[in-house]
């Protein structure tokens, strides 16, 4: 069986607007999606989604297509340590996202040629997860008050704060919340790489009073030096490196200097199923978490999903708000149970069946 081709179906998304802390993250408008399929000499197919709602895929297709198809064409699909070194190796000309892509893709293939979901393969730990509800940017501390306790209130045991990035704001915000779920739910606070170190402290030692679970990104991802010092001065779990650089071979930095107390990953940012492995195997290593981020679209979350099922070191999958500007290409998305769980696939591959009525009818273009 050898791969015989690799091509992009390019399809249109129209994503509602909105925004996350900071002027670089933000989504809507017109989107063009991407189906990654990767196809053996057998007919057996593989795909991942390129894209979400805030990067298109066009920005990452071309070195998909010219600088990695190239690795795999022709050879053995099951191959996939071997591609990745190789695709690694590529990472000056091909994003992250785009080594993603065609290692998810690589994966869901390799599940449908066992006949056996991919957290099999990668090997079980688990079933179920919690989930936990990650905010965008809200209004006022009392619209992020109203969120977390509509969360509370549907079964949830957990919910993550993107706040204003303002300090003393922010502090407003985690206390109205907290007060408004009470002390039972678990609240974190991700202030997306916004602090100065001593705005970092002021609210590390706020948050610790009002008993946060984790306390993530205050810093720039470089800032190694600054999260060393932080760690030392704050009780709550660090939680960083999502876009630490060099991605799995930047973690052992971190590590070594004792900068965080959680290591942080996702298919997308990461480099793929094999790179998010690699990393959650790390910190396990050190008995310390990995967390999970939000894949940046729904086929990414499903490959998210089955690495935490095959990881004892992560805690929760994040569910990204809102919702309507995350999920979209897959006839049935992951949803969350009554009690806050979300469950394994059980399916070959990745296990999610994608929309093709709606990307036929939303085509745009198909490269190869």
């Amino acid at each position: 069986m050898k791969i015989d081709d690799v091509f992009l179906t390019t399809f249109g998304w129209d994503v509602p607007h909105g925004a996350y802390p900071g002027s670089s993250i933000a989504y809507g408008g017109e989107r063009q999606m991407g189906v990654l399929t990767i196809r053996t000499d057998e007919g057996l197919e593989g795909h991942s989604f390129l894209g979400s709602a805030s990067r298109d895929a066009t920005m990452d297709a071309e070195a998909v297509l010219t600088l990695l198809k190239p690795v795999v064409m022709g050879e053995n699909p099951l191959d996939i340590g071997r591609f990745w070194h190789a695709m690694w190796k590529r990472r000056r000309g091909a994003s992250f996202r785009a080594i993603g892509a065609v290692d998810v893709a690589l994966w869901d293939l390799a599940g449908k040629v066992a006949g056996l979901p991919v957290h099999r393969l990668l090997g079980s730990c688990r079933s179920s997860v919690p989930a936990y509800a990650s905010s965008a940017s809200l209004p006022s501390p009392e619209a992020y008050a109203e969120e977390a306790k509509s969360f509370r209130d549907r079964g949830w045991t957990a919910y993550k704060i993107h706040p204003d990035t303002r300090p003393l704001v922010d502090i407003d915000i985690c206390r109205a919340a907290r007060e408004a779920v009470g002390p039972d739910m678990r609240l974190m606070l991700d202030s997306v790489w916004a602090y100065s170190y001593e705005d970092a402290v002021r609210v590390g030692r706020a948050i610790e009073d009002l008993d946060y679970y984790w306390y993530e990104d205050p810093l720039e991802e470089e800032d190694i030096y600054g999260y060393v010092k932080l760690r030392q001065k704050l009780d709550i779990p660090i939680l960083a490196t999502e876009f630490a650089p060099a991605s799995f071979y930047g973690m052992q930095q971190w590590v070594q200097q004792q900068a965080t107390d959680i290591l942080r990953g996702d298919v997308a940012v990461s480099g793929g199923i094999t790179a998010l492995h690699k990393i959650a195997n790390l910190a396990d290593a050190f008995r310390m978490k990995c967390e999970v981020h939000h894949g940046g679209n729904s086929l990414n979350n499903v490959a998210n999903l089955h690495v935490i099922m095959a990881v004892n070191n992560c805690e929760y999958f994040e569910v990204l708000l809102p919702d309507a500007a995350q999920k979209y290409g897959l006839v049935n998305d992951i949803e969350v149970d009554a009690n806050g769980l979300v469950h394994a696939p059980d399916e070959p591959g990745l296990g999610y069946e994608i929309d093709w009525d709606l990307v036929r009818s939303r085509q745009i273009s198909e490269l190869r």
